[in-house]
């Protein structure tokens, strides 16, 4: 089972992406050469929200913890969804 994890962009998340787009990045690949994030993206044209998908709760949990997306307003909204994937 893996878990997504869904971040909502606040009101005004967009004017604030620039400013910390190096540090979130930095993040993603952290997590990633750890092997706790597996894929991760926006969605929506023009975007929405992000998507990604950790191999557990914990490592989403510990990623938007110190996300300086979450810590900075560029989310408004973070959820976690257990997922069972039906092709592997």
């Amino acid at each position: 089972m893996k878990v997504l994890m869904f971040y909502e962009l606040a009101e005004d998340g967009m004017s604030r992406v620039p400013a910390n787009m190096a540090g979130h990045q930095a993040r993603l690949r952290e997590f990633h050469g750890r092997g706790v994030l597996l894929m991760a993206g926006p969605y929506g044209a023009p975007p929405v929200g992000s998507l990604g998908v950790f191999t557990s709760r914990a490592a989403a949990e510990e990623f938007a913890r110190d996300d300086p997306f979450m810590l900075n307003g560029v989310v408004g909204k973070c959820t976690y969804h257990e997922w069972n994937e039906g092709l592997a």
